[in-house]
């Protein structure tokens, strides 16, 4: 027997969507209710690792369980794994340990790529240090696929369509599901293309609650149907199998929703990677990846050692959104063919990648994940990412920030890269834009360029083509005071004042520079910076950067040293008073000449929205209802429709009295479950916020 090593930090490995449902569904009612306790408790139980790579989990005096993944890493079959207590294998530990496990990637191993060999030769640009003989390229800790990232922009493979972005819309689906949701007249749940029962009016619907609002608003509530037999598949259009389980993805989806990400523990959570499991025998592999994007999300938000990651309410509503509206359209027998979309692939470019290092970003992730991403654009604007994420949390975010990077003999580290270049051929990139190590893969350090050549001033937050990463966004701004932890700052625009924007951390755990580096910026008002981040999903108005630089020609800007290049990552470098201007130059930044009322607010009315989708995911249906039951909904409702959203305003009424509404029969008993009605109308009411959202955004940062 191989002598087992005790690793506590040995995060366990990932298990198949079907296996750990059918663990949690071998389980009894009693023993169902005590699973997520059980689930909680294997975060502090130490892991024996052994040699061949079995895993051990000691749950008890009688009870040790024991995962034994096979070649790739996953437990794919329920013979790996194995509980010694006598209920095994219908027992509490193994599901446990199951349950506790991540989520096995449903992306197919690609085939050995061509021989070292046959390499091409290497980029006449590229740095001779990095020039090796043949052998292994990116170190696996490198280019690790663990951690959390952007939504991912996929790009097309050759043997299949890529699945789209968990999180992201379609532009044309949003628009039409908005637009019915504003529109004249009931349209059901499940969708135009099946034939519907007319719906009571919602005046004439019994309620517990507050009575559900007239005009406009009760035309944006989704009113649901019970639709007839699904019609024989005809060409172009789902199968009835199809849609029987984008109906099953929708039940479990539902259900999720109204319970909330506080009370979707691990029995709701495996009734979901069930119904995942089931889209993916009938094809559907956008929504089966959408369904499995929810159960992540579920895991980091209700993990209680990622109290550091910023903007998870919003990734588990954009996952939420996506699941449920593309369900929603193929349980209508919806003939759009990116609803079904394909196994994502691996794609390898053509010819060699001259990349560029752009800026470190620290990643701490769900399950004490930590680590770093470089991020890399090539000359066409295309950008990658380079990761190295492992247990540690934010201790290891910082570490990694230096940490080596193999490629082939030559050793670098993440702070010369981002800072420098690289050239690889024979690469293999991931969906969602990471560089791979694969067989053929070859790589040498190339020279880097100004940070202003590889950042442009005027790129937009949202540009879905650009390439395979999602890009970040840059902007030229003068600090205008600071703000708490926050600073306002005004965006550059040419002669014309722009508007006024917030920079707020990236993270804000002490262990990384973000916060002290932003108090130091807004110490200093009038200096001109680039900045670079992501716009956050929750305010259009206000940018988490990553990284800051000097504005090129202007007198009161940045003067970072030589071997920084033009850049300082504020999650890593640290800004001192030899980086700043003098204090004589740094005066406070002129009165802008316009009236008051043509400034731009730095927060928009439709925050309200947004706090409320939030709060029906994170504290489900009764939370969501309590603003329908006080005078604040009223207050809401009249602020939106000052600030111009008509129909964001009637959303969040219905929304509230969807929630709030509970119909009960003569004898005061719940008449019937409404529970698809109360999705729809979160949905619509979540299509819109997105859609207004980026609306907001294109206007703000295409300036």
């Amino acid at each position: 027997m191989t002598p087992p090593r005790q690793d506590t930090g040995a995060p366990l490995p990932p298990v198949a969507p079907a296996v750990s449902a059918a663990a949690v569904e071998s389980l009894t009612t009693r023993l169902r209710g005590r699973l997520d306790q059980a689930v909680a408790s294997l975060a502090t139980t130490p892991v024996d690792l052994a040699e061949d790579g079995t895993y051990g989990i000691r749950c008890g005096a009688d009870a040790w369980v024991t995962l034994a993944p096979g070649p790739s890493g996953t437990i794919t079959s329920a013979d790996q794994a194995r509980c010694t207590c006598l209920l095994s294998p219908r027992c509490l530990h193994r599901a446990a340990a199951l349950a506790a496990s991540p989520v096995a990637d449903t992306i197919p191993s690609r085939e050995p790529g061509p021989s070292p060999d046959s390499d091409p030769p290497a980029d006449p640009d590229a740095s001779p240090e990095g020039s090796q003989p043949a052998g292994p390229v990116l170190s696996a800790a490198a280019v690790s696929s663990a951690g959390p990232g952007p939504d991912p922009s996929p790009e097309e493979a050759p043997s299949a369509k890529p699945i789209p972005p968990a999180g992201h819309a379609p532009s044309a689906e949003g628009a039409a599901f908005a637009e019915g949701a504003a529109s004249a007249g009931p349209v059901s749940s499940a969708g135009p293309a099946l034939p519907t029962e007319a719906a009571p009016s919602v005046a004439a619907a019994p309620s517990a609650g507050p009575a559900l609002p007239t005009g406009p608003a009760a035309r944006a509530v989704r009113t649901v149907s019970t639709a007839g037999p699904v019609p024989p598949a005809v060409p172009g259009r789902p199968s009835a199998a199809q849609v029987r389980a984008a109906g099953g993805l929708w039940t479990a989806a539902s259900a999720v929703l109204a319970a909330g990400a506080v009370a979707a523990g691990a029995v709701p959570q495996a009734e979901l990677l069930r119904a995942a499991h089931t889209a993916r025998l009938a094809g559907l592999h956008r929504a089966e990846g959408a369904a499995l994007a929810v159960v992540r999300h579920l895991r980091a938000t209700r993990d209680p050692q990622g109290a550091h990651r910023a903007h998870r309410a919003d990734e588990l509503v954009a996952a939420l959104r996506e699941l449920l509206l593309v369900t929603h359209r193929l349980k209508a027998a919806d003939p759009d063919p990116e609803l079904i979309g394909g196994v994502p692939h691996n794609h390898r470019p053509d010819g060699a990648l001259r990349l560029y290092g752009v800026c470190r970003e620290p990643v701490v992730g769900p399950g004490g994940a930590g680590g770093v991403v470089t991020h890399l654009v090539d000359d066409t604007g295309r950008w990658y990412t380079l990761r190295d994420v492992g247990p540690g949390g934010p201790a290891r975010a910082r570490r990694a920030g230096t940490a080596h990077v193999a490629v082939r003999s030559f050793l670098s580290d993440h702070e010369r890269l981002s800072r420098g270049g690289l050239v690889v051929t024979g690469a293999v990139v991931a969906p969602d834009g990471r560089l791979l190590a694969e067989r053929g893969v070859r790589a040498t350090f190339a020279a880097g360029r100004p940070w202003a050549d590889a950042v442009a001033a005027t790129a937009a937050p949202d540009r879905p083509g650009s390439g395979h990463a999602p890009p970040l966004t840059g902007c030229d701004v003068r600090i205008v005071a600071a703000e708490g932890e926050e600073v306002l700052v005004r965006v550059l625009t040419g002669d014309a004042p722009g508007p006024t924007v917030r920079l707020a951390p990236a993270h804000r755990h002490p262990a990384l520079a973000h916060t002290a580096n932003l108090r130091r910026l807004g110490a200093c008002p009038g200096l001109e910076v680039r900045v670079l981040g992501r716009v956050d999903p929750g305010r259009v108005t206000t940018l988490r950067p990553l990284a800051v630089g000097p504005v090129p020609g202007a007198a009161t800007t940045l003067r970072l040293p030589q071997e920084w290049r033009d850049r300082a990552d504020l999650g890593y470098d640290l800004l001192a008073d030899a980086h700043f201007p003098a204090v004589a130059h740094c005066p406070p930044p002129p009165r802008p000449r316009t009236a008051a009322a043509d400034a731009r607010p730095v927060d928009s009315p439709l925050r309200r929205i947004r706090d409320l989708v939030e709060l029906a995911v994170t504290g489900g249906r009764r939370a969501a209802a309590e603003p329908a039951r006080d005078g604040d909904r009223a207050g809401h409702v009249a602020a939106l429709r000052r600030g111009g959203f008509a129909t964001g305003a009637d959303l969040f009424a219905a929304l509230g009295a969807v929630a709030a509404r509970r119909p009960l029969d003569a004898f005061g008993r719940p008449a019937r479950d409404d529970q698809d009605q109360y999705a729809a109308q979160w949905l619509a009411t979540a299509v819109y916020l997105t859609g207004t959202e980026a609306a907001l955004a294109r206007g703000l940062w295409h300036r």
